[in-house]
């Protein structure tokens, strides 16, 4: 195990015991890193040498356009009522995998994405957690030709320059609220940090997708809508279309499965009439909503 004490490129690559200290499972596919202790994965977490994944798919117009690979990375600050993925909390709770295994990946697909216009999302949990690892992975794939796309609230874009904005061609952004004392409520963050990473997309001139998710009793105030809109229009024509969610349950079985109290036991999703509603506002402001 002493190989694995580091993380430097020569271990990465030529390491005698690299093939069997691989897992497999939910992230099948993966070189994974089993033998490095806390101090070298903080290290090399740091560096980006390697991410902490929860699992990742292959699907179609769900998470940007065209064939897309998402990868749902582990570990996120904010702790939404209406989180579908509580499992993704926790950096540690996810699977350590390397730069170099997710790029190969990358590279494996790249002409299916080229091909039906689709590119890798990096979503969560909240993948800025880990800026060094997405930012090198997206590197990568600006270099083979493969759209990018980050799914983020946006609430650690400081964690990322200027630079690294350069290689996201799109960002799913989610506004989940437009007030502030909703935001808390929600999310237990604030709101700031999200529309100062908007602008800072619009003034990259980088496209922005705006997720709202329309939760009856908690978003869906004829206010707080308004105040949505409002944030969005100060990112100017970055944004290309709204996409209104509305609340459902599938993710509550995690929360049980978790024991976690569930702030939203009883909540049903928006009706087509409520839906309409809060459509013609963001209509209203000019922008296309789906």
């Amino acid at each position: 195990m002493a190989a694995f004490r580091s993380t430097t490129a020569h271990m990465l690559r030529e390491s005698k015991d690299y093939a069997s200290q691989t897992l497999m499972g939910g992230l099948s596919g993966f070189e994974s890193p089993i033998g490095l202790d806390r101090r070298d994965r903080l290290q090399a977490l740091k560096s980006g040498d390697i991410g902490f994944v929860h699992s990742w798919d292959i699907n179609t117009s769900v998470d940007g356009p065209g064939t897309r690979m998402t990868v749902f990375m582990s570990g996120c600050p904010l702790r939404c009522q209406y989180c579908q993925n509580p499992d993704t909390w926790k950096m540690r709770d996810g699977q350590p995998v390397y730069l170099d295994a997710m790029i190969k990946k990358v590279d494996r697909y790249k002409d299916l994405f080229k091909a039906t216009g689709g590119g890798i999302t990096f979503s969560g949990g909240e993948s800025m957690m880990q800026p060094a690892f997405v930012s090198r992975v997206f590197r990568a794939a600006k270099e083979m030709g493969v759209h990018t796309c980050l799914d983020t609230s946006g609430f650690l874009g400081r964690n990322y320059s200027d630079e690294q904005i350069e290689d996201i061609d799109l960002c799913l952004l989610d506004v989940k609220s437009g007030n502030e004392e909703t935001y808390k409520k929600v999310t237990g963050g604030t709101l700031a940090p999200t529309i100062e990473f908007g602008k800072r997309l619009a003034e990259h001139k980088k496209k922005i997708w705006v997720r709202f998710v329309l939760v009856p009793g908690l978003t869906d105030s004829e206010e707080n809508v308004e105040q949505v809109a409002e944030i969005c229009e100060q990112f100017g024509d970055a944004v290309e279309h709204i996409d209104v969610l509305g609340f459902h349950q599938l993710g509550r079985p995690k929360w049980h499965e978790m024991r976690i109290p569930y702030p939203l036991e009883d909540a049903k999703g928006p009706s087509a009439a409520l839906r309409q509603r809060v459509s013609d506002q963001f209509t209203r402001h000019g922008f296309t909503v789906y």
